[in-house]
């Protein structure tokens, strides 16, 4: 591969792809690990009890009603 063909933009798209990926992927687990560790504070069986299927729905919800709330913030400011 010719290293100019690393700056083509068909590489650019595929990294910024790449990098969204990346970014939903991190957000995925980190919502996992905060809502789980909140909403889960037994062992859990083989589902989850109405008020941590509850909890577990709503601190998503929000976490991620609080990114897009942010992330509206920061492009207004630009």
């Amino acid at each position: 591969m010719d290293l100019s063909e690393l700056n083509s933009p068909e590489m650019q798209k595929f990294y910024s792809e790449e990098q969204q990926k990346a970014v939903i992927t991190e957000t995925v687990a980190k919502v996992t690990s905060e809502c789980w560790n909140k909403c889960i504070t037994g062992t859990p069986g083989n589902k989850f009890s109405s008020s941590e299927a509850s909890c577990l729905s709503n601190c998503a919800q929000r976490y991620v009603e609080t990114n897009m709330l942010i992330w509206k913030r920061f492009q207004s400011m630009q």
